[in-house]
C-alpha cells in the first residue's frame, strides 16, 4: 500500500507538470479531504498507509483537480470569516478580498446608533457574506437575494449550518428587484453587494479554475461596473436616513463607481476601503437624509 508521503510526492510532480498554480497545496488538501483529516496530520505522519479505496478516492480526487476545477468545488467546503461554508459549481467560491468587505460592513452596523437594522445582501450566492454578518452582529436581520434558485438552496444550507436561518429571508429575483412591496422602502440600513464585476476584456481570458465558475456571477459588462450601477441607482428607495451601500469593485473600478456614486447619483460621501493587498476594494456610498427621502 502506498504511504501518505509516497502519495504526495506522486499527486503533487502530477499537478505541477499539468500546470497547477499550488501543486503542492492541492495535493495535501485534496488528500486530508479524503482521509477526513486535517493537513497538519499528513505531517505528523507520512508513514500511514493508504487503505486500496482512500487511494482510489483521491486519484478519482486528482482527476478532477486536473480539469482545473477547483479544489473548493472537489472538496465542497471553503473557508471564510473563519467559518466553513458548503459550496457546488452553482455559487462563486468565497474569497479572502471579499472579506474586507464583510468586515467594513460589520464596522459600520457595529458603530450604528439605534435605527433600521435590516441588511440587504444583493448576489447572495453561497451567503458567505449574509451569513457571515448575522454571525458576527446578532442584533440584525437579513435579506439575502440571488437570481439563481440553486444558489439560494446552497445559502439556506450554509444559514442553518451556521444557526442564523430564521434571521435571513432568502428571495429569489434580479438584484433589488424582490425587495419591492415588501414594506422595505426606507428601512433598509445596509445594502450589500460582491456583484459580477469582470469586465468584457477580463471574460476572454480567466484562468481555466475561474472559468468553471458561474459566469453569471463574474461577468459585469463592459467595463465591468454594470451591476454596481444598477445597485446604486436603486438603493436609495431602501435605504434608512444616514443608510449606505457597500460593493467589492474590481481592481481598477473604484474611481469609476465613487464618481458614479457621488457626482451622478448625489450620495452624500463616498469612501474607499483598501483590501490587506493594498488594492481598493470597497466602495461605501452613504445616502443622504433628502436623497434617501427623494428616492421614496
Amino acid at each position: 500500500m502506498v504511504t501518505v508521503r509516497d502519495a504526495l510526492r506522486v499527486a503533487t510532480t502530477r499537478l505541477a507538470d499539468a500546470g497547477i498554480p499550488t501543486p503542492r497545496l492541492d495535493a495535501e488538501v485534496l488528500l486530508a479531504h479524503v482521509l477526513g483529516t486535517r493537513r497538519e496530520v499528513l505531517y505528523a505522519h507520512p508513514e500511514r498507509r493508504l487503505e486500496p479505496d482512500e487511494y482510489a478516492a483521491y486519484q478519482a480526487a486528482l482527476e478532477r483537480r486536473l480539469t482545473r476545477l477547483p479544489v473548493a468545488y472537489i472538496t465542497g467546503r471553503k473557508e471564510f470569516m473563519s467559518l466553513e461554508f458548503v459550496v457546488d459549481e452553482n455559487v462563486l467560491i468565497p474569497r479572502p478580498e471579499t472579506e474586507t468587505l464583510v468586515e467594513t460592513v460589520i464596522e459600520r452596523l457595529r458603530a450604528r446608533e439605534g435605527g433600521a437594522t435590516i441588511v440587504a445582501d444583493i448576489g447572495t450566492g453561497s451567503g458567505a457574506i449574509a451569513v457571515s454578518i448575522a454571525w458576527f452582529v446578532r442584533d440584525v436581520s437579513l435579506v439575502a437575494v440571488d437570481i439563481s434558485p440553486e444558489a439560494l438552496r446552497v445559502a439556506r444550507e450554509n444559514a442553518s449550518r451556521h444557526g442564523v436561518e430564521k434571521r435571513i429571508q432568502f428571495l429569489q429575483g434580479d438584484l433589488l428587484s424582490p425587495l419591492e412591496g415588501r414594506g422595505l422602502e426606507g428601512r433598509v440600513f445596509a445594502i450589500v453587494s460582491n456583484p459580477p464585476y469582470l469586465s468584457r476584456r477580463a471574460m476572454a481570458s480567466l484562468p481555466p479554475e475561474v472559468a468553471k465558475e458561474p459566469r453569471v456571477a463574474l461577468a459585469g459588462g463592459e467595463q465591468g461596473v454594470d451591476f454596481a450601477r444598477a445597485i446604486l441607482e436603486g438603493a436609495p428607495r431602501y435605504l434608512s436616513d444616514g443608510g449606505f451601500v457597500a460593493l467589492e469593485v474590481g481592481h481598477d473600478q473604484a474611481g469609476l463607481v465613487r464618481g458614479f456614486a457621488a457626482e451622478e447619483l448625489g450620495y452624500s460621501s463616498v469612501d474607499v476601503v483598501r483590501d490587506y493587498a493594498g488594492t481598493e476594494r470597497v466602495v461605501v456610498a452613504v445616502a443622504g437624509r433628502a436623497h434617501a427621502r427623494n428616492e421614496r
